[in-house]
């Protein structure tokens, strides 16, 4: 068999997936996602909550807790793409209407360029550092050389698609996840652990970091997956289960990320600090090298995705440009990004910073999605509607842009973040709290269910007054 045979470059852009296209099975959705979480950027998940004062173990509770919240409304949304075939972005027609969802599909296609170059920004990072430690320094030169050389790499993985990723992940996730064993084991017994150690003593501050690792890290980071769940789900084949979808996904992002996360936060209660870099040079000294080479790794493999899902955001509102084009230039802006994440003092602040900005956007466009599919529908849509010009869901749908911006402003009052512009009045009132998530997902999407629960009303009403 060819390689070309084995691996089918994925011509489907937005439209259902066939049954002849949908022949993944959950297993390999679990490798996807893991792959995409078992990367040296959720040690920095876990090394913010020593950042911002907790000790090691309020930041593990809060991790460990959280991500069951985020990450089984990630499997559940994963169970909305296997069902129907159809992405993530073409799926919001249906509540926010056909040209009503162009709006979350920009924002998708942005944050999604965005995300490659912050994942590119730690591989970066970590490369340099071993490239100094082993006496090679050239400056600016070989760092953004270095970047080049990455950026081709994930562009190439992105380019052939689908079934390029599934078999990068399946055969290459498993093979990490026993050097990241090695590594766990080996980085824990150097590291002198301080379990109950804090900075924030005063129990007013102590709710306060738990509250912003939370929304960061805890909750919010399964839920800034949701808007790439189904772009990948709906290639699994038809026959399986909801249930084994459900697990595959959400265990495939909860396991990694909180075993990292974990790490992160042991290596930085040891006080080796925030950077990864920091924690892979000052744990490992001379061993990082053949380390660094696989969890390399992970940045790449969540960076195809990225890669991926940003071409089908870029089709979903209706760019007629070819995939390889869209990825091309995501690739070029993601460059952009990681510029400004190179020149960040702090990662761990920047990255709290860029967290907590997205999730404003995220959880109420996610509740509003999941109150029209699993309340309003339960679970039934008409799938040719969301690609017809005369579609039944319509154009514009006014309530659920509304209750989307309603719900932006409600997340947005309760957020916390590290620039002035992201600390709403709520959250201020409240010693610095952030339930951004939370404020703006029950605001969107108890909104969205007394308009839509309306407007059936109305409907059902018109209906009999027809038939009489």
């Amino acid at each position: 068999m060819s390689t070309a045979e084995a691996v089918p470059f994925d011509a489907h852009g937005v439209e259902p997936i066939p049954p002849s296209g949908r022949d993944s099975s959950p297993h390999e959705q679990f490798w996807i996602w893991a792959g995409a979480n078992l990367a040296p950027i959720n040690w920095v998940l876990g090394a913010l909550g020593i950042t911002l004062g907790l000790s090691l173990l309020e930041t593990l509770l809060v991790v460990a807790g959280g991500n069951l919240i985020g990450c089984a409304v990630f499997g559940l949304f994963n169970v909305i793409g296997h069902r129907t075939a159809v992405n993530q972005m073409v799926l919001g027609r249906a509540p926010f209407g056909r040209r009503g969802a162009i709006i979350p599909g920009i924002v998708q296609c942005l944050l999604t360029m965005a995300w490659v170059g912050v994942n590119t920004w730690v591989v970066l990072d970590l490369v340099m550092a071993v490239l100094a430690k082993l006496g090679v320094r050239g400056g600016v030169a070989v760092e953004y050389l270095v970047a080049a050389v990455i950026m081709v790499v994930q562009l190439a993985l992105a380019l052939y698609g689908f079934y390029a990723i599934r078999t990068f992940e399946k055969y290459t996730v498993p093979v990490t996840v026993l050097v990241m064993a090695v590594m766990t084991v080996l980085a824990l017994s150097r590291a002198e652990l301080h379990w109950t150690a804090a900075t924030a003593v005063d129990p007013g501050a102590k709710l306060t970091a738990m509250t912003q690792l939370m929304t960061a890290i805890g909750v919010g980071w399964g839920l800034t997956w949701l808007p790439y769940s189904a772009d990948y789900s709906r290639f699994v084949r038809r026959e399986a289960s909801s249930r084994s979808v459900f697990w595959a996904s959400a265990l495939g992002m909860y396991v990694p990320t909180v075993w990292l996360a974990a790490l992160g936060a042991c290596l930085a209660s040891a006080g080796t600090g925030s950077d990864p870099s920091s924690l892979v040079i000052s744990t490992f000294g001379a061993m990082a090298l053949p380390v660094l080479l696989l969890i390399m790794h992970g940045p790449v493999a969540t960076n195809i995705l990225n890669l991926y899902s940003c071409s089908l955001a870029a089709l979903s509102i209706g760019i007629k440009v070819a995939r390889w084009k869209i990825t091309l230039a995501a690739g070029l802006v993601a460059s952009g990004v990681l510029v400004v994440f190179v020149r960040a003092d702090s990662f761990a602040h920047a990255f709290d910073n860029w967290m907590v900005s997205i999730l404003v956007w995220i959880t109420p466009w996610a509740a509003i999605v999941a109150v029209d599919y699993l309340v309003l529908r339960r679970g039934r849509l008409h799938v040719p509607s969301l690609y017809a010009a005369d579609s039944q869901y319509g154009l514009w749908n006014v309530g659920a842009l509304v209750s989307l911006a309603l719900g932006l402003a409600a997340g947005w009052s309760w957020q916390f973040g590290l620039v002035p512009a992201m600390q709403g009045p709520v959250a201020t009132v409240f010693n610095n709290t952030d339930f951004s998530w939370l404020s703006g997902s029950v605001v969107a999407g108890g909104l969205y269910y007394l308009v839509g629960r309306r407007a059936r009303s109305l409907s059902v009403a018109a209906l009999r007054l027809e038939s009489q």
